[in-house]
């Protein structure tokens, strides 16, 4: 259970051991995340990321020979690709590595991140596989050469089959937890052995630290001022940056066109205030949000929620529950 050597830190403490699952917990000034690992068999563990949090410094370090796959279900992590520069780990990717560039300040943009890890000890995982299934016709020391020849983390997306192997990872009865995780790893490992890469890699965008600083100062100042909104034309022009550059920087940091992300933006924080500040009216929370039509709030509450605001209203009692 201790391959992945995932030591106590002061933000990262383990919270309950048992003999096949450990639980830790992540922590600081901007949120908690938990990590809950299961030992599958000898050299193989698979984690269960749930982060809330805005980032996390990690200083994991390993001497092992290590082979790991990561599959986000839901967020964006992101992470240098290069000196100076970062590239965006999205829902629906899988990244591949050896955990040997896995050290350093990491930003979750949405402020949440869900996901898998399956991870193999190369020394211990290759013979405990053959005890597993016999002539199982996967080397594991080949599939790490295939994907991880270089330093930096190989990334796949839109892979047909991924979403397929990894969906019923997340639904997983307790009771036949162990034998399945084998099955669905045997299966992910037999695609990916037959999975044929592109001879030019198709390399995810990456972005420089100081475009990435002023996307992120451009949505701070969004969010703390929702009563207005600003033009593409107006952000271009108070932060510097061409307007296509700063179109497309900002979807991949944060996922969305700059327009869709404010207004779900706009109307998750409307949604909070409806359940929890009851004495406002909806006409008023509509302007909060940088709406001066409720009729137009109403409509755009709907479209992303599902309700319209009174509707939603009305699913929580005096107290905000349900």
């Amino acid at each position: 259970m201790k391959f992945l050597e995932t030591k106590e830190t002061e933000q990262m403490v383990l919270l309950e051991e048992t003999k096949e699952c450990s639980v830790f917990q992540m922590k600081n000034s901007t949120g908690e995340g938990i990590m809950t690992m299961y030992q599958v068999f000898p050299g193989l563990n698979i984690s269960y990321n749930d982060y809330h949090m805005e980032n996390f410094d990690s200083t994991y370090t390993t001497s092992r020979n290590l082979f790991c796959i990561d599959h986000c279900r839901e967020g964006r992590l992101e992470y240098a690709s290069a000196q100076g520069a970062f590239s965006y780990f999205e829902a629906g990717d899988l990244k591949l590595d050896r955990r040997i560039t896995h050290q350093g300040h990491f930003e979750f943009p949405l402020a949440h991140y869900h996901g898998l890890m399956i991870a193999f000890d190369l020394d211990l995982a290759g013979a405990a596989l053959k005890e597993e299934i016999k002539n199982f016709p996967i080397d594991l020391l080949s599939l790490q050469k295939k994907f991880c020849s270089g330093k930096q983390p190989r990334i796949i997306h839109n892979a047909p089959a991924i979403e397929h192997i990894f969906s019923e990872l997340y639904i997983v009865p307790e009771k036949i937890r162990i034998p399945y995780f084998k099955i669905k790893i045997f299966e992910l490992l037999l695609y990916l052995d037959v999975l044929e890469l592109p001879k030019t890699i198709e390399e995810k965008p990456y972005f420089y630290k100081k475009e990435v600083e002023k996307i992120k100062a451009m949505r701070k100042m969004m969010i703390e001022n929702l009563e207005k909104h600003y033009t593409q034309e107006e952000l271009s022009v108070l932060f510097d940056i061409p307007l296509t550059p700063m179109k497309n920087c900002f979807k991949n940091v944060y996922g969305s066109p700059i327009n869709q992300y404010m207004r779900i933006y706009r109307m998750n924080q409307a949604a909070v205030l409806l359940k929890n500040k009851r004495e406002i009216n909806v006409t008023d929370i509509a302007g909060k949000v940088g709406y001066d039509s409720p009729g137009k709030f109403s409509a755009a509450f709907k479209k992303v929620i599902g309700k319209s605001p009174l509707e939603y209203r009305k699913i929580f009692g005096p107290n905000g529950t349900k």
